[in-house]
């Protein structure tokens, strides 16, 4: 299959400020905003969309309509995690998981975004030696 366009739709309470948060810490755009849906793409990724819908519009699914996100996490690739750190930091959200090195080859934190939402944003390294043979990965 090939896509032209990978996008993540957020059952949101308020779906105008869901999309203002990832426009003011991600770099976001918002394409339409008709107050119960809102779209927004990455202004560096046109190919990436988050979509924010009124969680109890009656275009949102019935089996979670009007249920808030839960075990959602959206992660971001980027080439210094430390800078985004830092950056995110400045903007006081909120830290629910700090910097950590990972020893499969990820340096990652996480925060919390609106409606549930938790970001991760991570940046590959090189997997520990150590921890490949320990886990049999070594080749």
């Amino acid at each position: 299959m090939k896509f032209s366009l990978i996008g993540m739709a957020v059952a949101a309470e308020d779906p105008t400020a869901s999309a203002a948060w990832f426009v003011e810490h991600f770099g976001f755009e918002v394409g339409v905003d008709i107050g119960w849906y809102v779209n927004t793409q990455h202004v560096d990724h046109p190919t990436v969309s988050l979509d924010f819908v009124q969680r109890d519009h009656e275009s949102w699914p019935a089996a979670s309509r009007g249920k808030a996100v839960v075990g959602t996490l959206l992660a971001f690739l980027v080439k210094d995690v430390d800078a985004e750190f830092e950056r995110l930091a400045r903007d006081d959200v909120r830290v629910v998981m700090p910097l950590v090195t990972e020893p499969w080859g990820q340096r990652r934190f996480q925060i919390a975004g609106p409606d549930g939402l938790l970001v991760e944003v991570l940046q590959r390294l090189a997997p520990d030696p150590q921890w490949l043979a320990d886990n049999g990965l070594a080749g």
